[in-house]
């Protein structure tokens, strides 16, 4: 009957839901994104760095120290348990040229297990072998976005590159990967067998010929990453014969948990904005509550009405019970096409990345109908113990 009144009654009802839906959205969507630049880097990784050099009394930092060999990354795939596969890896920059193309871009000298460890694969083509890799083959994988910079969409397969004026052949092609949690295109590269790299393009230490840049470890599981940590560390003091006294000549890293951090950081964020979204769904039920009030005083007469031909006070209550959920859930459904609409039109506008799950839909409906239920019980309960007698007076 009062149809302005119950839109307005909802209106709290649909801020609410709608806006609990778009910021859980926008938390859920920043947590997938971590997740999905996790799985981009690979799964269960733990990467060894050289140590860090000293000259002059100056520390030069990590990688400045010629203390990781391709014997180390071997003895850690062979001795440590847990271990899926290990590999060094050697990184630098060069112009790799096509015809009248030419793009700048990091140059990876790495194992033909290379894929395994990082959870990449093939869009097109075959990766390199230990064969490739005795030889020093020229043979090269570009990432997607070299082959678009020199072939566009024309195939690389078999076509020949010059990486240092060196012609290297293209036998495949990576997938697209995207870029890393620290805003690194990681298809902005070139693969190449570590042995070539060493010999053609980025050169070898006269002062340790098998020296790698990192050694990149997969692991079976993360539960066992702690344990293969600590295993690896122990296997490098004893290879590079360190006494107890002095410090690692190398750096172990898990990258599980810095990745944890942000995760933790990403939930906790959603669960912020879903607290200040909510005091919207408090505000509407108050809103309710004092519709309802209002209609049980303007009804009185007919409450008294009802009492004098037999409803009995649970038939008031549920009767004004009933009204209140009513106005809540039309409100929390109007509020779930808001949220809904309104995650796609931030997602689409701010290009922030939004994820709407049915576990939050669920919530906001859930909390509709609860707010309905507890701001509509003091109303119902006071309508349904009115005397009826004085009910009936009630002018």
């Amino acid at each position: 009957v009062n149809k302005l009144r119950s839109a307005l009654t909802m209106l709290g009802i649909i801020i609410g839901v709608g806006a609990v839906i778009a910021m859980v959205a926008i938390g859920s969507g920043a947590a997938n994104r971590i997740s999905e630049q996790i799985a981009s880097i690979g799964s269960n990784l733990v990467i060894v760095l050289p140590g860090s050099a000293t000259s002059g009394g100056m520390r030069m930092g990590h990688g400045s120290r010629l203390s990781l060999t391709e014997e180390d990354a071997r003895a850690i795939a062979l001795q440590v348990p847990g271990v899926v596969t290990a590999g060094g890896n050697m990184r630098g920059g060069a112009q790799v040229v096509f015809g009248n193309q030419n793009w700048s871009t990091i140059i990876q000298g790495t194992t033909p297990d290379f894929l395994e460890i990082r959870d990449w694969e093939l869009a097109d083509g075959k990766f390199f072998t230990a064969e490739d890799m005795d030889g020093a083959t020229k043979v090269a994988i570009l990432g997607q976005t070299v082959k678009e910079n020199l072939f566009g969409d024309g195939d690389a397969i078999g076509q020949i590159v010059r990486i240092k004026k060196v012609p290297f052949t293209v036998i495949g092609v990576l997938s697209r990967k995207g870029q890393s949690t620290w805003g690194q295109d990681q298809d902005d590269t070139v693969v190449i067998p570590l042995s070539t790299a060493k010999k053609r393009v980025l050169g070898v230490s006269q002062a340790n010929a098998r020296a790698v840049g990192v050694i990149s470890i997969k692991v079976e599981s993360a539960d066992l990453i702690p344990d293969v940590q600590q295993q690896v560390i122990d296997l490098l003091r004893q290879r590079h014969r360190l006494q107890p006294y002095q410090e690692d000549d190398f750096d172990v890293r898990n990258l599980a948990e810095a990745f944890a951090a942000q995760e933790a950081s990403a939930r906790t964020m959603t669960l912020l904005l879903g607290a200040i979204a909510s005091v919207s769904l408090l505000v509407g039920g108050i809103g309710i509550m004092n519709i309802m009030l209002v209609s049980v005083t303007e009804r009185t007469r007919e409450i008294g009405l009802r009492m004098a031909v037999g409803a009995r006070s649970r038939d008031i209550l549920g009767q004004f019970l009933v009204e209140a959920v009513t106005l809540a859930l039309i409100g929390g459904i109007l509020g779930i096409l808001l949220g809904v609409g309104g995650s796609h039109l931030i997602a689409m506008l701010a290009g922030w990345s939004t994820l709407i799950t049915p576990g939050s839909i669920a919530m906001a409906f859930g909390s509709a109908a609860l707010i309905g239920i507890f701001f509509g019980y003091y109303p119902a309960h006071k309508a349904a113990f009115l005397d009826p007698i004085e009910a009936l007076r009630y002018e």
